[in-house]
């Protein structure tokens, strides 16, 4: 007899319950950088070396004729989630191999294929959107004419710009914790968005902080020809790795108790 899809999924979900975000506070940022660094500095040859071939991936993807604006957004979580695997070994102690890095396209292809296809159609979606409320902007203004209408199609821009960029941000925190929860606790991809969606949120000033010290770490790496990348692009995984573990092993919040569960 073959079980319907939407009861194998509750069955699924009642043995497996998804994981539940915690609290954790700006002051932990720090702390994940320094985790990152120490992931980095107990196997730094290995690292440059994943890193190098992550770039040369994705460049090479870029290059795709036609498609190559598409496909390296596909497969940047599959990238990202086996360096998360590397990351996970380290600190179980074992041997981090360069081959670490393909581990997502050996364990959770599809799920993480989707992440990255959330990834480029939500991208699009902002863009569109936003374009949409350009554009309509734009338009009254040329109907309205002179300078009422240049300054309604300036604001129309202005407040396109303002759109994209919530928009974006909401969907990096659905993606933040996306490949992790995919790769190392087995959620489905929809799942796995809405809960770093979750965790994001419920957590904003702490993400906040973090995503501004990432932005300055950047550019500051970006400074020697874009060599500090080799050095940060480990530290993040190390770093996200520490953040995935804070959010959701250490402190998570256990769900409140079912009616079932109260009864027995």
């Amino acid at each position: 007899m073959t079980v319907p899809p939407s009861q194998a999924s509750a069955e699924r979900r009642r043995r497996h319950p998804l994981p539940h975000p915690g609290r954790v506070n700006p002051g932990d940022t720090l702390q994940w950088l320094a985790a990152g660094w120490r992931t980095f500095v107990a196997k730094p040859g290995i690292w440059i070396v994943q890193t190098l071939i992550l770039i040369v991936i994705l460049t090479a993807l870029g290059f795709v004729p036609f498609l190559g604006w598409a496909v390296a957004p596909l497969a940047f979580p599959v990238l990202v989630a086996g360096m998360l695997a590397g990351a996970q070994a380290l600190e179980r102690g074992e041997r981090l191999r360069v081959d670490h890095l393909f581990d997502g396209l050996r364990r959770h292809a599809g799920n993480l294929l989707m992440i990255g296809a959330f990834h480029l159609f939500g991208a699009l979606l902002a863009a569109l959107i936003a374009a949409a409320v350009g554009g309509s902007a734009a338009l009254t203004g040329m109907l309205v004419g002179a300078f009422a209408g240049m300054g309604m199609a300036a604001g129309g821009m202005m407040l396109a710009v303002v759109v994209f960029t919530v928009l974006w941000v909401l969907l990096l925190m659905a993606l933040w914790f996306a490949p992790a929860l995919v790769m190392l606790q087995d959620v489905s991809p929809l799942d796995a968005m809405k809960i770093s969606a979750q965790a994001c949120l419920s957590n904003l000033l702490t993400f906040v902080v973090f995503g501004l010290v990432l932005y300055v770490l950047t550019w500051v790496a970006m400074l020697p020809a874009g060599l500090g990348m080799l050095i940060l692009v480990p530290v993040l995984a190390g770093a996200l790795y520490a953040a995935w573990q804070d959010t959701f092993i250490k402190r998570t919040l256990l769900p409140p108790p079912s009616e079932s569960d109260r009864e027995s």
